[in-house]
């Protein structure tokens, strides 16, 4: 089954987003709210941690809400090009990527899926137009147009020539804490908690397992990240993140990096249809 244009009822750009963490799925939104027909794709059971700031949880519940706009989960590709026609809300897949490309055929495809250490494979020619996002992207070769997503001035901006930064290596500190404030899984395994996200921890308190390897909270305030239960995750994974501001936590929303990073790509995408594409 492919998704007919003939018909009409799709008038604008379809794109594909590959990654549903917190950058994806704050460029879905905002692709969405920008009126572009949006699908979110991820592998199965994905291990986002922030899932308040994203539509993770549409890979497991069937739906999941970010900043006032709905994503659903596709329940097969048959469902897929119906739910891209309705545009009632952000179309979400864990189908195998190559399999939703030929299905729908998208315009544009976005790399959102932020793999900091490693060099992206060239993905160039699979969409008319195709973004990348992270360390290690460069215009013209991996990628036809990059948008930075390392802190800074440039964060958001639309590089048409060139490489984004190489990849900073330490997180923005929240009141003090850096990467003190993550907890990284150590071993391959399904994530167990009963904890949820926006629960109030206590340093030491065991959050999750994996497996039988407990993990315990780094220090003490709300749980801004909490990967799913039943998520499947792998060594070295960023399964829990703690925000020590407590009552004055984000944990739900777009967050300030990743919407800047949407605004570049909504910018990208907007000047590639100006120009005729």
């Amino acid at each position: 089954m492919t998704l007919d244009r003939a018909s009409g009822t799709l008038d604008v750009p379809l794109v594909v987003i590959r990654g549903a963490g917190d950058v994806g799925s704050a460029a879905a939104h905002a692709l969405f709210e920008a009126e572009y027909a949006v699908v979110l794709q991820d592998e199965p059971r994905p291990s986002h941690a922030r899932r308040g700031m994203s539509f993770t949880d549409a890979f497991y519940d069937g739906v999941a809400t970010l900043a006032g706009r709905v994503g659903k989960r596709a329940r097969d590709a048959a469902d897929l090009p119906p739910m891209i026609r309705c545009r009632r809300a952000v179309a979400v897949t864990d189908i195998p990527i190559a399999h939703v490309l030929d299905l729908i055929s998208p315009e544009v495809l976005v790399d959102a899926r932020m793999r900091k250490r490693i060099t992206p494979e060239s993905q160039r020619g699979l969409a008319a137009l195709v973004v990348g996002l992270g360390p290690n992207y460069e215009a013209g070769q991996n990628a036809d147009l990059v948008v930075e997503t390392g802190w800074g001035e440039d964060l958001g901006k639309v590089i048409r020539v060139g490489r984004s930064r190489e990849l900073a290596g330490e997180p923005q500190l929240i009141a003090g804490h850096g990467r003190d404030r993550y907890v990284y899984s150590s071993c391959d395994g399904i994530f167990a908690t009963t904890l949820r996200i926006g629960d109030r921890v206590h340093r030491g308190q065991e959050v999750a397992r994996v497996g039988d390897a407990p993990l315990h909270a780094p220090l003490s305030g709300m749980l801004r990240g909490l990967t799913h239960a039943g998520a499947i995750v792998t060594v070295g994974a960023k399964v829990i993140e703690v925000d020590p501001r407590a009552s004055a936590a984000q944990v739900y929303g777009l967050g300030d990096r990743p919407r800047r990073i949407a605004v570049g790509v909504v910018d990208a995408v907007d000047d590639w249809r100006r120009s005729g594409r």
